[in-house]
């Protein structure tokens, strides 16, 4: 059976024709016997018809964010590519959204929830009243079903009865639903249940009220959020970290210090990243000394944070790692220098010129062209030089960078902002 469903499928998702109510019925009902696995994979394949939600469909879920640095701008070109992906809602036959409402009962969760998503995606009052009855029904797994709908319905409507079942349902499955529902309606009302739900017994539930809080972004849950920096669950701290990246408020950076000298490197460099999007000067201090992380990778982000603050007073501890041992920090390190724009970093860059890593030297260039300093004209000259073609057009293009501020004041920027 797993064949023929697995061959539907690719066709599916390769053609994208339009579903049919026979076609949603029969592969719900081969999904009802099938392997968890392929559930999920079908259920990404029909309900993309709705738009890219990045959802498990064995778990409401939420994105987990990998810190990841900046990629290198290079000279003469628009500095990055800038991906913008958004969620479009399509008219769907009135007899397909029926097929799936058949199964919204069914004691398949994987199929169920399938069900609720695509009903939810597409609204209505219809719909709503589906999932409030089914918030209150006596079996968690269909008050489970309930909150997921909800949150795919994004009706600030729900917010009471979401925030009733994350308060006092006896189910973490249904909670932990009930408080991904919340960050989807991304409603400021929601702030204070999320916060109390931080403390809930159930971690998956205190990892997503977090994730809520995150997405809805209001300053009002910072300090909910560094409470919960030191919950015994690393996910629990991954996401308050992340969260408080997403809030961008600067009363955030005195307390990400506790996170960046957690015992867990995942931690700590989710941290730097979250005093980058929070480009506050007081994070200073501890990027610096995550700079000197025995992990590269938090070295990679605390890095990356500095140039995302862009202040001067970074300099002197990138200018040292300018030297480090890995290549990949020395390129990140002058591109940092590059954003932060200081004339104290021309004699580091220059200096960087003569590393042995080709993509050392280009990135060099490039960050003294965008400091435009006179005083980098003769080390770029030289690098003209360079048996590396890409190191000979950063330093030409640094070169012109620095002219065209002498004489006409003409600045090319490329820039990349990065957010994992």
């Amino acid at each position: 059976m797993i064949a023929p469903l697995l061959a539907t499928l690719l066709l599916v998702v390769q053609n994208r024709p339009p579903l049919d109510s026979a076609t949603v019925t029969r592969v719900l009902n081969q999904l009802k016997t099938s392997d968890s696995t392929v559930c999920a994979l079908a259920g990404e394949a029909l309900t993309n018809y709705g738009g890219f939600w990045g959802h498990a469909f064995a778990d409401p879920g939420m994105p987990m964010p990998q810190p990841m640095p900046t990629p290198m701008p290079m000279p003469g070109g628009a500095g990055g590519m800038h991906v913008d992906m958004h969620e479009t809602r399509h008219e769907t036959d009135p007899a397909v959204l029926r097929a799936f409402r058949a199964f919204i009962r069914d004691d398949n969760r994987c199929v169920r929830n399938i069900g609720a998503r695509v009903l939810g995606n597409h609204r209505g009052s219809e719909s709503y009243n589906l999932f409030i009855g089914m918030l209150k029904d006596a079996r968690a797994d269909f008050r489970e079903t309930g909150a997921l709908g909800l949150g795919e319905l994004e009706d600030s409507r729900a917010i009471n009865p979401l925030v009733a079942a994350l308060t006092d349902d006896d189910s973490p499955v249904v909670r932990m639903t009930a408080a991904w529902a919340l960050g989807e309606i991304e409603e400021k009302t929601a702030i204070d249940p999320l916060a109390r739900a931080l403390g809930d017994r159930a971690p998956e539930v205190r990892r997503t009220a977090a994730w809520a809080l995150g997405e809805i972004e209001d300053k009002r849950a910072v300090r909910p959020l560094s409470a919960a920096l030191n919950d015994a669950v690393i996910e629990v701290r991954l996401i308050a970290v992340w969260a408080l990246g997403e809030i961008e408020d600067a009363s955030a950076v005195p307390l990400l210090a506790t996170a960046t000298k957690d015992r867990d490197p995942r931690v700590r460099q989710q941290a730097a990243w979250a005093l980058g999007e929070i480009e506050d000067a007081q994070g200073i201090g501890s990027l610096e000394t995550l700079m000197r992380d025995p992990v590269a990778d938090v070295r990679k982000t605390a890095i990356w944070a500095l140039g995302e603050i862009e202040d001067g007073g970074a300099v002197a501890a990138l200018a040292v790692a300018l030297k480090d041992t890995d290549p990949e920090v020395r390129v990140l390190t002058a591109w940092a220098l590059g954003e932060i724009e200081d004339d104290r970093a021309v004699e580091p860059l220059v200096g960087a010129l003569k590393d042995s890593d080709e993509d050392v030297r280009a990135t060099a260039a490039w960050a003294l062209g965008e400091i435009e300093s006179p005083r980098a004209r003769e080390g770029l000259t030289a690098a003209q030089r360079d048996e590396v073609g890409s190191v000979r057009h950063a330093a030409s293009w640094a070169l012109r960078q620095i002219d065209d501020n002498d004489d006409i004041h003409v600045r090319v920027r490329p820039r990349v902002k990065v957010k994992p």
